[in-house]
């Protein structure tokens, strides 16, 4: 089993290395070894993922602090691959308590993580422009005072609440780099021409979430305009409930079970998890 230190090293190399590279989300321990053994280089948690898996709705009203973590616990002890972790906005307005998240998330076993503008208050869904900054330079501090090199992700989430506003969202990324991010990231960007400029405008590696783009977008479309790295959010998991609604639907309705065709095999998934070093 590879330290943490060492996992945290290889995530650095991820992102200092030429060329680009994705991470899947799983949402617990069996997607994580699923995903691993795949030959992904590196994994990222899903906040939607995992309130899907406990039958809630994502955001920190649903999901307690104390659950994101031993979730981020649990998934970056079933594999040897570095694991970034969504940590939803800090669960805090005030920029220290929201830092916090970071020295928990790293005693999770965490090596990354992520650090959000929206409030979680749909009447004012983004915070003010300084206290966004005074947040991400707060989790910046925490993050680079770590023994090991932990990646801090910073994002601005107009996209995603209504506020569909580039130049405002390029400059809270602007912004976020010079106060210590190590990453930057705008969830909710769908065309492959937006995308470019904000990667042209940024001075750190950009996260991009298929979730939300143009699903015919390419990986090396999005290498071509200067993205560094790709994730897809909850949307693996949103594929796993979408299969079991159809296969349900057609017991249901139809009396088939045809669906049982397309199932991974028990030796199949005996062989992940057993092949497990972990």
């Amino acid at each position: 089993m590879r330290t943490q230190a060492e996992k945290a090293r290889s995530f650095r190399a991820l992102h200092e290395r030429s060329g680009i590279f994705i991470m899947p989300n799983p949402w617990d321990a069996g997607t994580a070894k699923l995903f691993a053994s795949l030959g992904f280089e590196a994994l990222a948690t899903t906040s939607l993922g995992f309130a899907s898996s406990r039958g809630r709705v994502d955001g920190t009203l649903s999901i307690a602090r104390e659950e994101l973590i031993a979730n981020c616990r649990e998934i970056a002890s079933a594999t040897e691959l570095p694991v970034n972790a969504d940590l939803e906005n800090g669960y805090a307005d005030d920029p220290d308590e929201a830092a916090t998240i970071i020295r928990l998330a790293a005693d999770a076993g965490i090596v990354g993580g992520s650090i959000e503008d929206a409030t979680g208050d749909a009447a004012k869904p983004i915070y003010d422009f300084d206290l966004a900054v005074e947040r991400v330079a707060a989790a910046a501090r925490a993050a680079h005072s770590l023994p090991f090199p932990f990646i801090l992700t910073a994002r601005a989430e107009n996209y995603l609440h209504g506020r569909p506003d580039l130049d405002d969202t390029i400059h809270r990324l602007q912004a976020f780099a010079v106060a210590g991010a190590d990453v930057l990231y705008a969830p909710g960007l769908r065309d492959l021409e937006t995308i470019r400029q904000v990667a042209a405008a940024v001075p750190k590696p950009l996260n991009v979430v298929m979730s939300a783009a143009d699903p015919d977008i390419t990986a090396q479309q999005l290498a071509d305009v200067g993205v560094k790295r790709i994730s897809v959010g909850g949307a693996l998991a949103r594929l796993a409930f979408a299969a079991v609604r159809e296969a349900a639907v057609a017991m249901r309705d139809a009396g088939s079970f045809r669906w049982v065709r397309d199932t991974l095999p028990s030796k199949d998934l005996k062989a992940i998890f057993q092949l497990s070093k972990v």
